[in-house]
């Protein structure tokens, strides 16, 4: 009997397949763990679809409700009915497009697991439809929107262009997850933690983030940055000025490892009781075990016992490198040559540090006695005994008892509301509509004041003068528009690649700190295209634009004339439109111009000056069947479309805030024709971008009989300068890579505040 019973309990049991919707259920707690991770797919979802405005309203920390609203391109009608079926994605086709991805969503699990475990409804518009259509799902498949109704197909509504995402009764049907998670105030700091991350990463986007209690948000919101902020704007909005300002900025980039780094990291007089890293590896919220280890062996030699560093870290390896496929929720991810990735890393960052020049000081308070007063704070020099001491963040030169003293020659003024070039020259003096002329005797019989010579006054300006005002608000527009993230389009391109490796290897090391550390002072000249900018004690003259135009050469291609002197506007926007290769935004012209048109003008204009060796016709129709040929290319790549009317449709947009002179498209257009090499791959990619960059930048003022750029009251002047100010130089400091032939003429030293101590030594 008792082998009988045993022979029972060893019976093999049978394999049944598990039930799709079982399945299914699982798959979906694999994947959204919490609230938050539901949240952070939905994030992603809206940055692939290019939104610029992120809005989330939280109910219950996500489990009541999750609702995501975006401004990005939509979803199309047509897709609607698989939305939320598992493995449909429009990132992927074959799993070897898994070794290139460039996207956050790829697996097209996150809506499909959210709705196995949610009630979920979008509601969404694409630019090119006429109404919004909303849909409803369940278990991954459509479902009627209205209860009383069989038909579950979308129906048509009003809504914005872009989609709003709405997740309601969280695990609901998963009463084990819904006990297992947190209180709902936890599970809202978790929400409110990765909208933060994402927000700093991608600053220059506008996220909002709120809780609603009842059937109503609250007013202000717990997270909410604007369009046009920058990293450390964000970082300080959210962590604290105190924060912020102890950040230094740590950039490197590895040709031979593939790898871009970028961020902002705690100094050594930074103090906080609990660590903070957010790792982001090609734009993805990631953990990264090995990279936070080294940070905190780094950290814990420099900081003082019982504090903890701040670093905001973003990788960009080659996407061959790096395999997210390795977990669920693609919190991780694994890449090649970690090791040498890491430990570059901490080199870079130790460099930055060093030189700050600063080490960990200190002041002190004596003890506070039992009456009186508490004494002022002293050094540690004048420490009395019995002194307690507590760490301050005030610098302090390493190795030294005593701050030190900065010789006079040496002091470098940063301030931002420090007097530019601009200011040191006085306005021109209005003349009042019923005050006489210069010459004329007013009715007190007295000469007019330019008639006694008097100086002119210079009107203080005020923000309260309406004028002011909004040429303030202008130039602020535009210097937040200069600093909104320009990402690095993914390219397979071999020669693309090799021309950006070409860049990194052409950098100026000194040249380029300059660049980047620069202190923008003044234009000198828009007839000479000379500006002035401070690095450290130095005062640099820069050549912003190319003194006159470079005639178009209407030849052969075997004599075309290559550019090899490129000035700093053109060499940033030819780095730019590299940057964006494929990827460009558009700057649409309507109604679009005939190209026949603009290249008659163009060459017209050019015969006038050197007559053309061909008639202008066969020159006009030579260049509209190349740019025709060319046509499929350039919209692909360059976002340039010419349609088969041999209209111009649009032109690239290669700076947000700055647009080109249209006056010189005709020119544009022919120098197309002209210089750029359209039969060979890489030269003709090079080639039209530097002619893209050459119509980008800022064109020289026309010579006038008198050099007086600074006393000029031109509009056209002004504005041409305040874009340099607070487009051109902004952009160079945060995206140009300097190289070495831009010092051959087009930077020079003026002076430095040493050199001007000795001339006034001898005075």
């Amino acid at each position: 009997m008792a082998s009988d019973a045993s022979a029972a309990v060893l019976a093999p049991r049978a394999i049944a397949k598990l039930p799709e919707a079982v399945v299914n259920r699982i798959a979906a707690g694999e994947i959204i763990q919490r609230p938050s991770n539901a949240l952070k797919e939905l994030i992603e979802n809206s940055l692939d679809a290019g939104a610029t405005s992120i809005r989330i309203t939280v109910k219950e920390g996500g489990l009541k409700l999750l609702q995501i609203q975006d401004n990005g391109s939509g979803i199309r009608k047509d897709d609607l009915p698989i939305l939320c079926e598992r493995f449909t994605t429009s990132k992927i086709r074959a799993f070897e497009d898994l070794s290139s991805i460039g996207t956050y969503g790829f697996r097209g699990e996150a809506l499909a697991s959210i709705s196995h475990v949610a009630h979920l409804s979008v509601t969404t518009k694409t630019r090119a439809e006429s109404c919004a259509w909303k849909a409803a799902y369940a278990d991954g498949a459509m479902v009627p929107v209205k209860a009383d109704s069989s038909d579950s197909s979308a129906i048509p509504c009003a809504g914005n262009d872009g989609t709003v995402l709405v997740v309601e009764d969280l695990f609901y049907n998963t009463p084990q997850r819904l006990r297992s998670l947190r209180s709902a105030t936890d599970e809202y700091a978790r929400i409110v933690s990765v909208v933060m991350a994402y927000s700093i990463h991608n600053a220059g986007i506008a996220m909002s983030c709120r809780k609603t209690a009842g059937g109503s948000s609250n007013s202000t919101a717990d997270i909410n940055t604007s369009v046009g902020a920058s990293v450390l704007d964000n970082i300080g909005l959210h962590y604290g000025d105190t924060v912020k300002r102890e950040l230094v900025h740590v950039e490197a980039a590895s040709s031979e490892l593939d790898v871009e780094v970028n961020a902002w990291c705690s100094g050594a007089n930074f103090q906080a009781k609990k660590s903070t890293f957010l790792f982001f590896i090609n734009h993805r919220y990631v953990d990264c075990s090995s990279l936070k280890r080294a940070l905190e062996a780094f950290y814990g030699t420099l900081l003082a016992k019982g504090t903890h560093p701040f670093v905001y870290l973003s990788l960009e390896i080659d996407p061959t490198k790096v395999d997210v496929n390795v977990h669920p929720t693609k919190k991780e991810v694994a890449f090649a040559d970690e090791d040498d990735v890491v430990e570059l890393v901490c080199e870079e960052l130790a460099k930055v540090l060093e030189k700050q020049g600063e080490s960990r000081n200190y002041k002190v308070q004596t003890l506070l006695p039992t009456n009186g007063p508490p004494k002022a704070a002293q050094t540690m020099s004048g420490n009395a005994a019995g002194a307690a001491v507590a760490p301050t963040p005030s610098r302090q030169t390493s190795g030294s008892s005593k701050v030190a003293k900065v010789a006079p020659n040496k002091l470098v003024r940063t301030d931002a509301q420090s007097q530019t070039l601009d200011a040191l020259f006085p306005a021109a003096p209005k003349r009042d509509k019923k005050a006489p002329a210069s010459g004329e005797r007013g009715t007190d019989g007295r000469a007019s004041d330019e008639d006694d010579g008097d100086r002119p006054t210079k009107v203080r300006k005020s923000d309260h003068d309406p004028a002011f005002a909004q040429r303030l608000a202008a130039d602020q527009t535009a210097q937040n528009r200069a600093r909104i993230r320009i990402a690095q389009s993914e390219c397979a391109l071999t020669s693309v690649k090799q021309l950006r490796k070409e860049v990194i290897e052409a950098r100026h090391e000194d040249l380029d700190a300059i660049i980047k550390n620069h202190i923008f002072v003044g234009v000198v000249d828009l007839v000479s295209c000379q500006s002035t900018i401070q690095h450290q004690t130095k005062l640099y003259m820069i050549g912003h634009a190319r003194l006159a135009y470079v005639p178009p050469v209407l030849v052969e291609k075997e004599q075309r004339i290559w550019l090899t002197a490129p000035m700093i506007s053109e060499e940033l926007f030819y780095q730019l439109g590299l940057r964006q290769f494929g990827r460009f935004s558009r700057i649409k012209l309507t109604p679009p111009p005939p190209l026949r048109k603009l290249l008659k003008l163009a060459v017209d204009r050019a015969a006038a000056a050197d007559p053309a060796p061909r008639p202008t016709t066969e020159i006009v129709e030579s260049i509209v069947e190349t740019l025709s040929n060319a046509a499929p290319m350039l919209e692909e790549y360059f976002s340039l479309n010419i349609t088969e009317a041999g209209e111009l449709a649009s032109l690239p947009l290669v700076l947000p805030g700055h647009a080109p002179d249209l006056d010189k498209l005709p020119l544009f257009l022919l120098r197309l024709g002209a210089h750029v090499d359209w039969e060979n791959e890489k030269p003709c990619f090079q080639s039209f971008l530097r002619e893209l960059a050459y119509f980008y930048s800022p064109a020289p003022s026309p010579v006038r009989t008198t050099r007086t750029s600074f006393l000029s009251t031109d509009p056209a002047d002004d504005a041409a300068k305040r874009m340099i100010q607070h487009v051109l130089f902004p952009a160079a400091k945060q995206y140009l890579v300097a190289p070495a032939n831009l010092l051959e003429k087009d930077v020079v030293l003026a002076t430095s505040l040493e050199a001007l101590y000795r001339v006034f030594e001898r005075c």
